[in-house]
């Protein structure tokens, strides 16, 4: 079972009374985010394509039962590269809890490093299609609750790898995800709905329990990949990579009350990288 958050950071009752959906929730930024708020008083519905989700929802809700902080945890697995999938995490909160007031895109990442010239058709598609699409999805399948409600808020997870060595198609589908961010905020402002997102940079994280995909094998495929290291060190100002914990706390910042005056902002959490 997955261990309760134990980050340093955190304001007891903040999502208190509040409903969130986090995706990609079964490891790395987006089990922080969900154990964090869980740690705030929020009930999480946890998403992801992997069946550990279910076991980091079971510790938030332990967690939870044990510091009396209010949260609570349900879990859906779902692909969130289809409209299918997205459909089918919203319905699991609104079954639930009857409502979503919050919903964090943690969906996506790179899955190979190269120059664009070594990418192949295939390989692009699916890289738009797992750091693009579950955004997408997601926003368009809790949109109408959030409508009706009046109020919501959507914190994307973009990536300032939208200037970066080696993962030009993932970069790209950043891209889209900033512009998706800052058009639908304009757009959805005056029903009450935010739309924000945090732009992470390199983050020091514990081994992918599931890969996304296959590890660099030749000498060349590693050297493109410790490019992506360099560039990374090389563009922070702090010269190091970032925690979870790091990465987290923002996320959370943007997805509460307080951060009730923001939105379409896109912030960079990347030790000065702006991407």
């Amino acid at each position: 079972m997955a261990a309760p958050y134990a980050g340093q950071y955190v304001t007891p009752g903040r999502f208190g009374g509040k409903v969130a959906v986090v995706t990609g929730a079964a490891q790395g930024i987006g089990q922080k985010v969900a154990e964090r708020i869980g740690a705030e008083g929020g009930a999480v519905v946890l998403v992801d394509r992997a069946d550990l989700v279910h076991d980091v929802a079971r510790g938030i809700d332990q967690a939870a039962k044990v510091s009396g902080s209010g949260g609570s945890a349900t879990s859906v697995t779902a692909d969130l590269e289809t409209f299918a999938g997205a459909t089918r995490a919203v319905k699991t909160a609104l079954a639930a809890h009857g409502r979503v007031d919050v919903l964090v895109n943690n969906v996506g990442g790179t899955i190979w490093a190269r120059p664009y010239q070594e990418y192949d058709e295939d390989k692009i598609e699916k890289e738009i299609r797992r750091s693009l699409f579950p955004t997408l999805w997601t926003c368009r399948a809790v949109l109408p609750t959030m409508m009706e409600q009046g109020s919501g808020t959507i914190v994307n997870v973009s990536s300032v790898a939208t200037r970066g060595m080696h993962r030009v198609p993932y970069a790209a589908a950043k891209g889209g995800v900033n512009a998706l961010t800052q058009s639908l905020a304009m757009e959805v402002a005056g029903r009450g709905i935010r739309v924000v997102a945090t732009a992470p940079g390199g983050t020091e994280a514990p081994p992918r329990k599931v890969k996304r995909g296959p590890e660099a094998e030749s000498a060349t495929e590693k050297d493109w990949y410790q490019t992506i290291v360099d560039q990374t060190v090389e563009s922070s100002f702090m010269k190091r990579y970032g925690t979870l914990d790091e990465q987290a706390a923002p996320i959370v910042f943007l997805a509460s009350d307080e951060a009730s005056y923001l939105t379409g902002s896109i912030l960079p959490v990347a030790g000065g990288d702006l991407g």
